[in-house]
């Protein structure tokens, strides 16, 4: 049997979720975590065999859990669970240690597949991911400046294309004003770029933004 840790902010996200996988095929226990510190406490109290784990979890976000518990829970299964869509962070979850990468959007079978694949120390890749890996590859010599950039900032700079503002980010992400301005500056001196609209620009032909 398998048991889960679901790791997400919003309480009716991680219900849905217990719903759905209980009683499923081989699912054992199913506990509940709202961010990463209570994730990882509830880990180091008793281990389970697959994370499902959102990334926009406020202070700790959902990339920066996962490399602790790639370094604590190196045999714990980690399926990444996210409203972002692949093209914006899947390569970095796969590259960072996660077996899977899933739209919330998803359906219950492809959640269970995922599960089971990880479980088992595999790594499940849907087709749009395989082409997402194959392109970076390919790109390894020559990367691009949002490469460069951190999981944070990567999210931030997701958030901007999007059209949010600096203080809807800070809303999101549970962080200050003044601290997404220091990213934003940060990644506008990494990309180039001097302005949203250029920012955009950036993301349209790097094909990053949400389909």
């Amino acid at each position: 049997m398998i048991d889960l840790l679901i790791v997400d902010d919003h309480m009716i996200i991680r219900r849905g979720l217990a719903q759905i996988l209980a009683g499923a095929d081989r699912i054992g226990t199913i506990r509940e975590a709202g961010d990463g510190p209570e994730a990882l406490r509830e880990l180091r109290r008793e281990p389970v065999g697959v994370v499902l784990l959102d990334i926009a979890l406020g202070d700790r976000d959902g990339l920066d859990v996962l490399k602790t518990l790639r370094c604590e829970f190196p045999r714990i299964g980690v399926v990444m669970l996210s409203v972002y869509p692949e093209s914006q962070f899947a390569v970095r979850a796969i590259r960072g240690g996660a077996g899977a990468y899933l739209n919330k959007g998803c359906s219950p079978e492809d959640l269970l597949a995922a599960i089971h694949k990880v479980a088992s120390g595999g790594v499940h890749v849907t087709p749009a991911i395989a082409e997402l890996l194959a392109r970076s590859v390919r790109a390894d010599d020559a990367k691009p400046p949002h490469e460069s950039l951190s999981d944070r900032e990567f999210q931030v700079f997701n958030l901007l294309a999007q059209g949010r503002s600096v203080s809807e980010i800070a809303a999101q992400l549970s962080l200050s004003g003044n601290t997404i301005s220091t990213y934003r500056a940060r990644i506008f001196d990494k990309l180039g770029v001097r302005s949203v609209v250029e920012l955009l620009n950036y993301a349209s032909r790097h094909h990053l933004l949400a389909q």
